[in-house]
């Protein structure tokens, strides 16, 4: 079988994190078997979708290196290709029209659901002559007898007897399409193998399947894939990060971090967390989605996103730090940097945090929080070290740490003092804060000079 599988959002909002994932399955499961993965953008309902939410897509898409292989498809547009499958099966006696007024649907409706039966429309049976000039619905005709059974490659299967379906509406009285045709339409014509999605599908699978019976199309294979729980097990919502996939981004996570750890929600390889895109293709197999729900935990998107900053290479933190030029001084300053801080941030909105000291003209602006460690003992401390420290221009390697930490070690010891006495002033009087990367790696990039004037400014004020 050529495998071809399709992500197929509706825009009436952004992209979310379960569409993030759906997405990254279909994609992972058509590039394991060397198939095709499309993108279809379910648009008919014309009041809710909207062009801000469509662009929203792509940019999620496109942030997460999520596209589909070929353009588009746009279902709207394909509404005469839909209303022509209606029409055929109308003409097959496998669809008929019905009249039922508003008032009349709803009255059946509540007594469907009295007893539980789904909806016969009295014009299932009626002759064509019979028809009042007046509007109507296109109903597929149901069986009435019989069940059908779906062998989905995640739920096992699954069975429904058909008394338990409604002769499902394909055409609107306006002649409009339903979304439960123009899917199985599209599927086929698309060319879809696997039909992958979200759990809360499985309902439609079997009305959809009746359609695809009554044109003797081929059946896809379904996998409904469980959805994504918050942490404390209750339906995804905002306070849990059901956010905008491109929120993420703002938030300072990696879009390779966010698919890994969106694999690894309702997916698993052993025991492996640290996936890459080329192992996460030649490893994914519907059979080892879960069937139970996934619990999505910020902390451990974290944690992924903390990994893949520290795994960046160095010219890479420094994009993320600043896409301004740099100067020879800045650049010679941010790669003695880049290793030290990537190990430590978790975002990326991090880094220009923690590289900032490195990127001012100027001595920083103290941190309200850091002025008291900076006592007059502390100050006198500070301006004996940047005597000594730029007296001493020949016997050091200002740009290596260990010559450096060799000589301060030495001169604390000269002074009788430990690295306490002095470490958390020159941190602030360097960097502005409390909290910065290791003293040593400080003064290797800031150099002697800068060092000086920073401490004699802190001094002089």
């Amino acid at each position: 079988m050529s495998v071809v599988t399709r992500f197929a959002p509706s825009p009436t909002g952004f992209l979310h994190i379960g569409g993030a994932r759906t997405a990254l399955f279909n994609f992972l499961f058509a590039r394991h078997h060397g198939g095709k993965y499309l993108l279809r953008i379910e648009d008919t309902d014309r009041e809710r979708s909207t062009d801000p939410a469509i662009a929203a897509i792509h940019e999620g898409l496109n942030w997460l290196n999520l596209t589909g292989d070929d353009e588009p498809i746009y279902q709207f547009s394909r509404m005469e290709r839909h209303a022509q499958i209606a029409h055929q099966l109308l003409e097959k006696g496998l669809a008929y029209r019905c009249y039922l007024t508003t008032e009349e649907l709803g009255q059946m409706r509540e007594k469907a659901r009295e007893v539980g039966h789904p909806i016969r429309s009295p014009w299932r049976d009626k002759p064509t002559s019979a028809a009042p000039d007046a509007p109507f619905v296109v109903r597929l005709r149901m069986p009435e007898t019989g069940a059908t059974t779906i062998s989905d490659a995640v739920q096992g299967d699954v069975t429904v007897q058909h008394q338990q379906l409604d002769d499902l509406i394909m055409l609107r009285s306006d002649g409009t399409p339903t979304y439960m045709l123009a899917v199985v339409v599209d599927d086929h014509d698309m060319g879809v193998s696997h039909v992958i999605r979200g759990d809360d599908h499985l309902n439609n699978a079997f009305r959809q399947q009746q359609i695809i019976a009554a044109m003797d199309w081929p059946q896809p294979i379904y996998a409904h894939i469980p959805l994504i729980h918050g942490s404390d097990g209750a339906k995804l919502s905002k306070r849990h990060g059901a956010l905008s996939v491109m929120e993420y981004q703002n938030m300072g996570f990696l879009p390779e971090a966010v698919n890994n750890y969106l694999l690894r929600l309702g997916w698993s390889h052993g025991d492996d967390e640290i996936i890459s895109q080329d192992d996460a293709i030649s490893w994914f197999d519907l059979s080892a989605v879960g069937k139970s729900p996934a619990r999505f935990d910020m902390d451990k998107l974290t944690a992924m996103n903390s990994h893949y900053i520290g795994a960046a290479s160095d010219d890479t933190i420094i994009k993320m730090i600043t896409s301004a030029p740099l100067t020879p001084e800045m650049e010679t300053r941010l790669r003695l940097l880049a290793p030290a801080i990537k190990e430590r941030a978790q975002l990326v909105t991090d880094l220009p945090d923690m590289a900032d000291f490195a990127l001012s003209p100027a001595a920083p602006v103290i941190a309200e929080d850091a002025k008291p460690i900076l006592g007059d003992d502390m100050l006198n401390r500070l301006s004996a070290f940047a005597t000594a420290y730029s007296l001493n221009d020949a016997d050091i390697q200002y740009r290596d740490p260990e010559a450096i930490k060799a000589w301060l070690n030495g001169w604390l010891e000269d002074q009788g003092m430990k690295m306490r006495e002095l470490g958390p002033g020159l941190r602030v009087a360097l960097t502005g804060k409390k909290q910065a990367p290791d003293i040593v790696l400080i003064l290797a990039v800031l150099g002697p000079e800068e060092t000086k004037n920073r401490i004699e400014t802190v001094c002089n004020k």
